[in-house]
């Protein structure tokens, strides 16, 4: 039996032999949940647009599920996914302005501050010019010195024997025209160790030079080049015993390179004494350099062998050196006095090396309480200032002169001193409260051979003996 003879929508009716057939088959009684009633048979034309309606709604919606997979398919094939880290998107809702009540509540209350109205700013009444005109002549004065002494000023390249297979620069210095036949002056220190010599001047002509003399002691050096190679423009010199403290000064040089560097500042001190020679090698005699000149103008690595300029443009001194932690400038720089340069340099030029006066005494160091000054009270000096003789070297100037050391000896803040000592107070007449003194007299005003006039306390005695110098051994 077929579904179409046989079967009722929920309903449990059979087949009767009542039914007869029709032109579209048996007739059926359909049923809705409950027993049916004669209903009109279902046939003509009103059956077939039923049945076709049926069949096209059940069509669509079979089109419609197919294609809502089929996008959903492209969609998950095609469409990137979404990081794991992505946050969800969260929408919130806009939140309303608080209330009156909301303000109690969270302590909030009506400001009474309202902005500032706009104001015009205040505008400076300009200097009248006679003043911005005498405010500017100090920066006149610096820049004319720096157009005047800045062409002598030239900048110092070396190759070292160390690096000479290679070629390569490896320091570089400041140094300055000495004269027209092409001597320049700068520090032993850049250039004692040079094999190749580049030398450039302001205007960026480059000249080779040779090494004429360096001495370690004074850390002076002179090079020369060829007087057709550039154009020689020597400075002027200064007198620096006629400096005081607190006098301006102006660097020159070549900090780290920087050609034609001009930096000013005043003299801290005078008088400092530099253990030069042995900075550049420890196997020197411990011979200081004296009448260091201290000031506070910027120097830095690339300065070394540059001048120090009076307000005259003047040369009064040569940098030298820096005190600091760090390799850099840190408020305390060194200059070689000119006068030490007036003395050395002539000899490093004819000779390629300096001799320096020799007296042949020792004494004790001015610190740790064992300076004249701080003794005289303690051993009933008659003089409170000068050298006091604690050796006399054998076969020396000062053993031919006669000058005694001592032997009445007693012990004070761990040191052995003689009573009765000779003290040199006076060379030539000039006083001299230190040892630092006496040398510095010496470097700049003396040379071997000549013979000087010392006067000392003996014995409660002041006594004139003439000593000639020899030469430092």
């Amino acid at each position: 039996m077929s579904w179409d003879e046989r079967n009722h929508w929920n309903t449990p009716h059979e087949l009767s032999g009542e039914e007869e057939p029709t032109e579209y088959g048996y007739e059926f009684d359909l049923g809705w949940n409950t027993y049916p009633e004669p209903e009109e048979p279902l046939h003509g034309e009103r059956g077939r647009m039923t049945s076709l309606l049926i069949g096209a709604a059940a069509g669509v919606l079979t089109l419609l599920v197919i294609t809502a997979l089929v996008f959903t398919t492209v969609a998950y094939l095609f469409t990137p996914s979404r990081p794991a880290t992505t946050q969800p998107v969260i929408f919130r809702r806009q939140v309303a302005p608080p209330s009156e009540e909301d303000l109690r509540q969270a302590n909030y209350r009506p400001s009474g501050w309202t902005a500032p109205l706009p104001q015009l700013a205040a505008t400076p009444t300009p200097f009248p010019p006679e003043l911005v005109a005498q405010a500017d002549v100090e920066s006149q004065l610096l820049e004319n010195i720096y157009q005047r002494v800045d062409p002598s000023v030239v900048n110092i390249e070396i190759v070292s024997r160390m690096h000479s297979a290679s070629d390569i620069i490896d320091s570089s210095g400041s140094g300055f025209v000495l004269d027209a036949e092409g001597h320049i002056v700068t520090n032993a220190h850049v250039v004692r160790d040079a094999e190749e010599i580049l030398v450039t001047f302001y205007d960026g002509a480059v000249a080779n030079a040779e090494l004429v003399g360096y001495d370690d002691y004074s850390d002076l050096a002179v090079i020369r080049v060829p007087r057709d190679k550039a154009t020689l423009l020597p400075v002027t010199l200064g007198d620096s015993n006629e400096l005081h403290v607190g006098q301006r000064v102006i660097a020159i040089g070549n900090p780290f390179g920087l050609q034609g560097s001009m930096t000013e500042g005043i003299i801290s001190a005078l008088g400092r004494s530099l253990p030069s020679a042995q900075m550049l090698d420890a196997r020197y005699q411990r011979y200081s350099n004296p009448s260091i000149i201290q000031v506070d103008a910027s120097v830095n690595p690339g300065n070394s062998g540059g001048p120090l300029l009076d307000t005259y443009g003047r040369v009064i001194g040569i940098n030298t050196a820096i005190r600091s932690d760090t390799g850099v400038f840190q408020g305390i720089a060194f200059a070689v006095p000119v006068n030490t340069m007036k003395r050395i340099v002539p000899q490093l030029i004819e000779k390629g090396q300096a001799e320096y006066p020799w007296l042949g005494i020792s004494s004790l160091s001015t610190e740790g309480g064992h300076s004249v000054a701080a003794l005289a009270d303690e051993l009933g000096l008659p003089v409170h200032y000068g050298v006091m003789v604690t050796g006399v070297a054998e076969d020396s100037p000062a053993s031919h002169a006669g000058l005694r050391a001592g032997t009445d000896f007693v012990q004070i803040r761990g040191m052995q001193i003689a009573r009765d000592a000779d003290i040199i107070v006076a060379i030539n007449g000039e006083t001299v409260r230190d040892i630092d003194d006496l040398v510095a007299y010496l470097v700049e005003n003396t040379s071997p051979g000549d013979t000087v006039v010392l006067t000392i306390v003996r014995d409660g005695k002041t006594l004139d003996v003439d000593v000639t110098l020899g030469v430092r051994p």
